[in-house]
């Protein structure tokens, strides 16, 4: 069976091997990663946590992903993917085993908080999978690495209560929770065994800086700044929720640090840009070295739309089908579950259909259905067949992975020797995203919820028309001055 030309998934060789390597790092990361929300009610129970101190461990699990995104894109176009995707692998293990062991709610949040480093391993891919898949495949490629991973977190769900429940007793829980570290740190080692960054003979282009994302005009350095601003907005936002305005873990003073050291880093941050970019300001980069950066915010604001209400939805959508209908707990986690399942072919299918149409009539077709998909969810209510809103919730996901399978084929081709950074800022959108539209969940009902997400895509399908269709070829410089042209189109 061949998903298209040359790329016969059930191949274990060569590009195939890296491919099928690849997803299965991210599976393992999100195993880890999701391994909590199907133990929670074991944890809470051991551990004597409070209602808050879940929640807030909720919140600490997914706060550190944001700007991990950012760091690992940045570390794997320097060093490589083989290497950083390895030890995320092995490093990332440790806080795992940390959870699994704590005794007390502050190692368990100081180990959440670590464990939401590995949220950041997708990225990683990405770059990856671009080195060893020519672009007429990559998007189906892609679609099969993130789609295939991201069941991950779908697979902790129905297999750790299981394996919690062999072990038995009130320890259970942790030695699942430890299985799952064990097999992060397993992988690590079989990964960089058997994973090389590219193709025998070929180059791996590198950033010229490794400080900041290179931008071309000087337009794209102030659009570059401002396309920054929201992920530390989301991440103010998280410590809002955790001050007594929210759940209140911290104190208002140790949240007011908070948000001055986050617009310290901000300015900070900034200034790496400059110092990266000045240059931009004196000299004009030459023609075929330019890219784009708008390229960049369009799939920015889309990720946000998709990968951002993904997250949200799966995390709400067991309480709307419970309450909605008045079904089991275990009855609505099933019908639920339907809304994760279809990852296995839905972003895939995303990638193929880019790789076939173009990028971006993919993407305007898409991100349409993604916004009637979710205008429809909103009115969603307990008249309608519970068998007609399982499908409409099905219908909307398929919208909503394939989009996310259409982003990343356009973003390995922007400009190959950055593609671990602006997947790391596309990725950490979608987070950014996530705690937006989770925010607005405790603020509105579940039909207005739905429609805020409908009317986020409204506008990712506007600034689509902003968006060009990758064409010709990316200039890559090596190591002695040559100039390498790799097709894009």
């Amino acid at each position: 069976m061949s998903t298209s030309a040359g790329l016969n998934i059930f191949s274990f060789k060569g590009k195939m091997k890296i491919l099928h390597l690849s997803w299965m790092a991210f599976f393992v990361t999100f195993v880890v990663w999701f391994n909590f929300a199907p133990l929670l009610q074991a944890v809470k129970t051991t551990l004597g946590l409070t209602t808050e101190q879940i929640k807030t461990l909720l919140i600490l699990n997914v706060a550190l992903t944001i700007p991990a995104r950012v760091l690992i894109g940045m570390l794997t176009d320097k060093y490589g993917p083989r290497l950083i995707y390895s030890l995320l692998l092995a490093i990332c293990s440790i806080p795992c085993f940390v959870f699994a062991f704590s005794d007390s709610f502050l190692q368990a949040a100081i180990a959440r908080f670590a464990l939401g480093f590995i949220g950041a391993g997708f990225v990683i891919g990405i770059r990856l999978v671009s080195e060893w898949f020519p672009h007429n495949e990559l998007g189906t490629a892609e679609g099969i690495y993130g789609g295939w991973g991201n069941f991950g977190s779908a697979a902790a769900a129905f297999t750790l209560p299981t394996i919690a429940v062999m072990f038995g007793g009130d320890d259970g829980w942790r030695y699942a929770m430890a299985i799952t570290g064990a097999m992060s740190l397993i992988f690590s080692v079989i990964f960089y065994s058997n994973v090389s960054d590219t193709p025998k003979g070929a180059t791996y282009f590198k950033p010229k800086n490794g400080g900041a994302m290179e931008v071309t005009s000087t337009g794209d350095f102030f659009l570059l700044l401002i396309m920054k601003v929201p992920m530390y907005a989301a991440l103010a936002l998280l410590s809002w929720k955790l001050s007594p305005e929210g759940i209140g873990m911290i104190s208002t003073h140790v949240a007011g640090l908070i948000y001055a050291g986050l617009a310290a880093f901000y300015l900070f941050d900034a200034s790496q840009v400059w110092k990266v970019n000045k240059h931009i300001f004196s000299e004009p980069v030459p023609e075929i070295h330019r890219y784009n950066f708008k390229q960049v915010a369009v799939l920015n604001v889309l990720y946000f739309a998709t990968f951002g209400s993904e997250l949200a939805v799966v995390s709400m959508l067991p309480l709307f089908f419970s309450e909605t209908f008045e079904l089991t707990p275990v009855v609505a986690g099933m019908v639920a579950s339907a809304y994760a399942f279809m990852n296995l072919m839905s972003r895939p299918g995303g990638g193929w259909l880019s790789d076939k149409f173009g990028r971006k009539p993919t993407l305007l077709i898409l991100t349409a259905g993604l916004a009637v998909g979710y205008f429809v969810m909103g009115n969603v209510d307990s008249s309608w067949p519970v068998w007609l809103a399982v499908v409409a919730a099905m219908g909307c996901s398929f919208f909503v992975q394939s989009g996310e399978g259409a982003v990343f084929a356009a973003v390995p081709l922007i400009k190959r020797r950055m593609t671990g950074q602006i997947a790391g800022m596309t990725g950490a959108y979608g987070n950014v995203g996530a705690v937006c539209y989770l925010t607005v969940l405790s603020l509105v009902d579940y039909s207005t919820f739905f429609m805020i997400i409908a009317a986020t895509a409204v506008l990712g399908f506007v600034t689509l028309f902003f968006m060009e269709e990758p064409s010709g070829k990316i200039a890559e410089v090596n190591d002695d001055g040559s100039v390498t042209l790799i097709d894009v189109a």
